[in-house]
């Protein structure tokens, strides 16, 4: 099969014109045209429907576009490789993670990465959904559970733990609950049960709502979790990841809290000996252990 027919085919499918297709490869819009009918005479089958709005794939064409996009992938993945240096940390690093973890940690941290690093780019892609990075979606990832996808370097980085937090100008307006019943005079903010989320956080707060909270907060995210809370509307359920930078929130009934949460980073074995890689693995292991060292300097571990 014609590698640059199946090149032409994939821009035409991407891009669902064959003027835009052309546009992008540098190409008249008859030549790309010319292009995909010798490639349907060469499979003997129709890979677009063609109408006044553009393009649409076939049954056939979504199996070859299929096939052309994970070649595509494992291109960018080694040409990743090759423009790797021995020496140098730079290029493009697309990092994917909980949208809780990537703006409440990590995040604010990028400075220091960016200040060792001023040639590296971070795409950093917030999702509750696992990308596929054999598929090369992402070059890393770090997710509340260890990965289960196969030919991925896996590194446990902490535990959390989900816990209630507030304000000290909440409490002092509204007390300080003294045990869960009293969870029944207050306010409850927590991530929307139908939410993407980690199983402890869900069985907690299902735990929670059996003391009938005065009122609810739902957001379906651990960032607007925290702006309730530190806007002093109620209690909230977070990760104590996301308060080591809020110290002046009080836990609430810490009895209650759930069993460690795993934290792992991971990426492709085929990025094992990329430099970019090794350099962000190794930028967040190095903040985790100062973060740690500042927690038992403040009694909090």
């Amino acid at each position: 099969m014609d590698w640059d027919k199946l090149r032409i085919f994939h821009a035409v499918a991407d891009a669902g014109s064959l003027t835009h297709a052309g546009d992008k490869l540098n190409l008249s819009q008859s030549a790309v045209s010319r292009q995909i009918r010798a490639l349907e005479e060469s499979l003997d089958s129709t890979l677009f429907h063609r109408h006044a709005r553009g393009l649409i794939l076939t049954e056939q064409g979504e199996l070859l576009f299929d096939a052309t996009s994970a070649m595509s992938k494992r291109l960018d993945a080694a040409a990743a490789r090759i423009r790797d240096s021995e020496e140098e940390v730079f290029g493009v690093l697309r990092v994917t993670t909980t949208f809780g973890f990537g703006t409440l940690w990590l995040a604010p941290r990028l400075p220091k990465l960016y200040e060792q690093y001023p040639d590296l780019n971070i795409d950093l892609m917030l999702e509750e959904r696992v990308l596929d990075l054999p598929m090369r979606e992402a070059d890393v990832a770090i997710r509340m559970k260890e990965p289960s996808q196969a030919d991925l370097v896996r590194k446990r980085l902490m535990t959390v733990q989900m816990q209630l937090y507030a304000t000290p100008e909440y409490l002092e307006e509204r007390g300080s609950p003294e045990s869960p019943e009293d969870i029944s005079k207050h306010r409850l903010i927590c991530q929307t049960p139908s939410a993407p989320q980690v199983g402890a956080s869900a069985m907690m707060v299902r735990h929670l709502m059996t003391y009938n909270p005065t009122s609810l907060l739902t957001v379906n995210n651990y960032f607007g979790v925290l702006q309730g809370v530190l806007h002093n509307l109620g209690i909230g359920v977070l990760p104590d990841y996301v308060t080591h930078d809020f110290p002046h929130l009080q836990s609430i009934l810490s009895d209650i809290e759930t069993a460690d949460v795993p934290v792992y980073l991971a990426y492709p074995e085929e990025l094992r000996h990329s430099k970019r890689v090794a350099a962000f693995r190794d930028f967040v292991q190095d903040e985790i252990i100062a973060q740690r060292k500042q927690l038992k300097q403040m009694g909090k571990l």
